[in-house]
């Protein structure tokens, strides 16, 4: 059996029972390394699971899977990834591969930030279309995500901001010359996402003559690290935020719609502002 077992969002112990069970019994045991990452290394789960973790980068995953699923059809292989499996597409198309080789697969649920993100205070069900952001450079500057960002918010919708990872990533020139050689990971913040929300909200205000939808003063929350011992939540306003330190990553920003009084309550927890609260207060209908 190919196992793609979930490990939850802070460290070794978030693991399921079932999937420490299976952990320990398996061939193999390998670590999905790029679409997020745990607060502790791969030595801390070693440590834990009592068993050799094998680190499986964005190539293996993606063309090399035969590598992953070998031996599969006679034993059991497992394969770790951070939050829950479905949380990347990646891993959905891992799954058709495995089905396509005559491998039986078997899914060890467990949290991810789609669901954690309720650690804020406001309802799940209340959400619109998860976005992701991505680091700008000098020659690429999308800003489709602010367009999706505005769509939610039309239906009275929450907006989660999944911000970029850039792990095992190369320079242009290095990619060009064939040179192995990796850019350190970088990890956007909530004050880099809010940034470059910034720059789009200004950039709108002189094309358009609406008012906008998201402009500076609107209300975010800012996430770091969730489910783990120091996690952080913040709230502010977009143009605030902007200038908050919240530590290491993970992080992830949200963006509120239409908030019921509960949801309100519940994000005056995480300021210390009184034009926050204030703000807030003006909402309650």
């Amino acid at each position: 059996m190919f196992y793609l077992i979930g490990l939850g969002l802070g460290d070794a112990k978030d693991i399921t029972v079932k999937g420490l069970e299976v952990v320990k019994s398996a061939k193999r045991v390998y670590l999905e390394a790029y679409t997020s990452i745990l607060t502790v290394g791969k030595e801390a789960l070693e440590e834990f699971y009592g068993r050799e973790i094998i680190l499986a980068d964005r190539d293996m995953v993606e063309t090399e899977s035969d590598t992953l699923l070998a031996d599969s059809q006679n034993e059991d292989i497992a394969f770790l990834v951070v939050g829950d499996p479905f949380g990347a597409t990646t891993h959905t198309d891992l799954v058709l591969r495995a089905k396509q080789n005559g491998i039986d697969y078997k899914v060890i649920h467990n949290a991810s930030i789609m669901n954690a993100i309720g650690c804020c205070g406001l309802q799940l069900y209340n959400f619109g279309e998860t976005i992701s952001i991505v680091f700008w450079d000098d020659t690429w500057r999308p800003d489709s995500f602010y367009d999706k960002i505005c769509n939610n918010l039309q239906r009275g919708m929450h907006t989660l901001c999944l911000l970029d990872i850039k792990v095992k990533e190369q320079s242009i020139e290095n990619l060009m010359k064939g040179k192995k050689i990796y850019e350190p990971p970088r990890y956007m913040t909530v004050s880099t996402a809010a940034e470059q929300l910034m720059e789009i909200v200004t950039n709108k205000r002189s094309e358009e003559s609406n008012e906008l939808l998201l402009h500076e003063d609107s209300i975010c929350v800012g996430v770091a690290r969730v489910g783990a011992d120091d996690q952080t939540i913040c709230t502010s306003t977009l143009k605030s935020i902007v200038s908050h330190d919240l530590g290491g990553p993970l992080h992830s920003l949200v963006i509120p719609g239409h908030m019921h009084p509960l949801e309100l309550d519940m994000l005056k927890l995480f300021t210390n502002s009184d034009d926050v609260i204030q703000k807030l207060n003006s909402m309650y209908t």
